[in-house]
């Protein structure tokens, strides 16, 4: 089974070709169905020979197509000093898009 390691978003992510991932927002717009290009590929494997890029793979790319995007549950960010009542209190949603992993070039 042939895979990949791409990079988006400041993290990394092991891909095969069917899979459904949630990544960091990307910038743009995109709407249902959108064609997505990975292009930062760090590593390839089809099973028998492993690509290891330095830190890229030139050439290589990951197609995907956009599914869904959205905001993750609530993240509660508390900042607390004890002796002085210093409490601040806030809540922090991240923006993610779901894309589904087409091929692997």
């Amino acid at each position: 089974m042939e895979f990949a390691v791409i990079e988006t978003g400041g993290k990394q992510y092991q891909v095969k070709a069917g899979d459904v991932i949630k990544v960091e927002k990307m910038p743009g717009s995109f709407a249902l169905g959108d064609k997505v290009t990975f292009e930062k590929v760090l590593l390839v494997d089809n099973g028998s020979d492993t690509t290891i890029g330095n830190p890229y793979i030139n050439g290589a790319k990951v197609q995907a197509t956009f599914q869904e995007s959205g905001r993750n549950k609530t993240v509660t960010v508390v900042r607390y000093k004890q002796k002085s009542r210093n409490f601040k209190k806030n809540g922090h949603r991240q923006p993610f898009m779901k894309v589904k992993i087409d091929s692997i070039k």
